[in-house]
């Protein structure tokens, strides 16, 4: 499972240097140390690790101006191409950028990685300065304050939303809402205040409902995305914790994690799925949920 990673101690933002200056610097021969210039201090840095805890996908963000948050240095690992971990270190990014109360990202792209920024909502504004007097760019820019950008399939994810609040009242007790959706990765957020135990941190209960909600969730959308339709019910859930949240509950699904063939629910028979969901504290992890799925063809009942 990947998961996204705040470089913190010395040796974590060494290492994510090194990873910058390996992929998006050494291509060019540039020496260690020009992949960094003066707005380090003020960027907020994030990173996607794996199940090792490895860096295989970096980038930054810093604000430019109170309503401008500037994207740079993304960088995913050549063994890890077409897994959609540039999509999701950007979401990471824009996400940071959002918070810090920014309406409109920009980044100054290179030919290569156009297309890339295109697919993900951005448009080209004008032509920017070469980098380190050598690469050509173009500088794109993409609204943050529509709230449909956030999603893939907006009326789906609606759908969803008010499935979970007319079907499942829990969602809306927990104040659980989904945050965003990609096509490859979902993620939910729930509101602290309404799950808080009496010291001060998040229910267990309520994060495992959460991670359960969450990996119901991306099973509905996949049913969407194949045109199929069926009852989704809980086989089996299990839930490794590690710390307490005290933030920002999240829980993040991603489809590489979900395992199992659609197949047989075409066929009118029921189908079992597995997946996993990762569960933080605003960006700490803190716990894995794996839970195992049926889906019952909709002329089945439970």
């Amino acid at each position: 499972m990947f998961k996204i990673a705040t470089p913190k101690s010395d040796e974590e933002l060494a290492a994510y240097y090194h990873f910058r200056w390996q992929y998006l610097r050494q291509p060019w021969n540039f020496p260690p140390g020009s992949e960094k210039d003066e707005y380090e201090q003020v960027s907020e840095h994030r990173v996607v690790l794996n199940n090792k805890g490895d860096i295989v996908a970096c980038g930054r963000v810093h604000l430019n101006t109170a309503e401008e948050a500037q994207i740079r240095h993304i960088a995913v690992h050549s063994g890890y191409q077409r897994k959609g971990l540039g999509q999701l270190i950007l979401n990471a990014l824009e996400a940071v950028a959002r918070e810090l109360g920014a309406i409109r990202a920009v980044t100054n792209s290179r030919e290569i990685s156009i297309e890339f920024f295109k697919a993900c909502g951005f448009k080209i504004e004008r032509e920017a300065p070469n980098e380190l007097g050598l690469l050509k760019r173009q500088q794109m820019v993409k609204k943050l304050d529509d709230f449909s950008l956030l999603v893939l399939h907006p009326d789906w994810c609606q759908e969803l939303q008010d499935t979970w609040s007319e079907t499942i009242p829990i969602t809306e007790h927990m104040g659980i809402k989904l945050h965003q959706f990609t096509g490859k990765t979902l993620e939910t957020r729930a509101s602290l205040n309404k799950n808080i135990n009496i010291h001060g941190t998040m229910f267990a209960g309520s994060i495992f409902s959460l991670a359960t909600l969450t990996g119901w969730g991306m099973i509905f959308l996949q049913l969407k995305e194949r045109g199929l339709t069926g009852d989704i019910v809980l086989g089996d859930g299990n839930i490794h914790y590690h710390k307490p949240i005290t933030m920002k509950p999240r829980a993040v699904c991603n489809l590489e994690r979900l395992k199992g063939k659609f197949t047989t629910l075409e066929k009118g028979k029921k189908c079992k799925l597995e997946l996993e969901v990762q569960v933080l504290d605003d960006t700490t992890p803190v716990a894995e949920f794996h839970g195992i799925y049926w889906i019952l063809p909709s002329a089945q009942k439970v």
